[in-house]
């Protein structure tokens, strides 16, 4: 007699669960990992595998020393990309050492790439994955490709230092694939920054302060890696060969390349970033974090030299101070009132005690 209530209750129940909405933290979470992250660390396996193909290119005599060097380009602004996404296996067993290795204030990748093709002359990459981190990724090779030193432009120098150089291709295309599939693994990142509770997280508000917390670690890195060059860690005396891709003089289009990847994980693909999570309340934050963006990446855009050529003049160095000022106004804001908004403790930032 009672079973049709019964029946009535149990499917108001049912509709009611199919529209309560979804916990907006998940959903902007696993918006976050499948919209941005993964096609970020997509483009920077293909960068990746272009690069293994433009080493033995080169070395083969089938490819131009400036194709090399703009695949090499290439290659590093998909790694520059990557700093602000920088969540799970990446961010591990200083597998982000074995791709850049930065700060470099003692010229370690100069000193031991010249040690390493004296001893290994036919060093291969799984040779090369047993070897120092110094040596395995990209800061090598822009030395090799870059640096006066190996000068592989002569062609009895080129012939010296071509085995590690398809080394370095080919060991960086195999550790970005490595990482890749570990993303898209059953149980991988995918899976645990869109299900919850998993192994890694105990709930979607755990994966999104972890989001949060490499974002203002990048941001904190980026300053450091201006702020290194321009002086400001040792005295206000310039350093120029203390930017990270000084050789290539490429250190101020990497920075802006990943200032602009930031900006996609704070904005998201239709709203579904950091930003989206912020209540009505908080539009003033929001046009603020905005406009911070806007403003560095406007100042970005307007240099039309090298961060070393800007180091050698007032103007230069008034136009470096404007971008780090900037940039410290994304990093704050980030830092204290977006953390703060969205109830997130920070805690232990990767950079501090450096």
């Amino acid at each position: 007699m009672f079973r049709p209530k019964l029946l009535f209750t149990s499917l108001a129940a049912l509709a009611l669960g199919a529209c309560s909405p979804q916990d907006p933290q998940a959903v902007t979470s696993a918006a976050i990992a499948k919209s941005v992250i993964l096609p970020t660390y997509t483009r920077w396996v293909e960068a990746d595998r272009q690069l293994a193909i433009s080493a033995l290119a080169y070395c083969q005599g089938k490819e131009t020393l400036d194709t090399a060097r703009a695949d090499f380009l290439h290659a590093q602004k998909a790694w520059a990309e990557l700093q602000p996404l920088l969540i799970g296996p990446l961010a591990e067993g200083n597998r982000s050492w074995q791709v850049q290795f930065w700060p470099d204030k003692k010229n370690l990748v100069g000193r031991q790439v010249e040690q390493l093709v004296i001893a290994q002359p036919q060093i291969d990459a799984a040779a090369l994955a047993k070897s120092s981190v110094v040596v395995q990724g990209l800061s090598a090779y822009e030395y090799i490709l870059f640096d006066s030193k190996p000068d592989v432009a002569n062609a009895e120098q080129k012939a010296k230092y071509c085995p590690l150089l398809v080394a370095i291709g080919e060991r960086q295309k195999q550790l970005a694939e490595e990482i890749l599939s570990s993303w898209n693994n059953t149980d991988g990142m995918l899976a645990q920054m869109s299900k919850f509770p998993n192994q890694r997280y105990a709930d979607s508000h755990e994966a999104i302060a972890d989001l949060l917390r490499v974002q203002v670690t990048a941001l904190d890195t980026l300053k450091k890696k201006l702020g290194t060059p321009m002086g400001r860690q040792s005295k206000g005396v310039p350093q120029p060969f203390q930017a990270d891709a000084w050789r290539s003089q490429s250190s101020l289009t990497a920075l802006e390349a990943s200032l602009a990847a930031a900006k996609t994980v704070w904005e998201g693909v239709d709203n579904k970033g950091l930003r989206g999570l912020l209540p009505a309340e908080q539009k003033p934050l929001a046009d603020k974090i905005d406009a911070a963006y806007a403003a560095s990446l406007k100042l970005f855009g307007s240099t039309q030299r090298s961060l070393g050529e800007m180091l050698e003049d007032d103007a230069g160095r008034q136009q470096l101070n404007d971008i780090y000022d900037s940039l410290n106004v994304v990093h704050r804001l980030h830092e204290g009132d977006l953390a703060k908004a969205l109830g997130i403790q920070l805690g232990f930032n990767a950079n501090d005690g450096d």
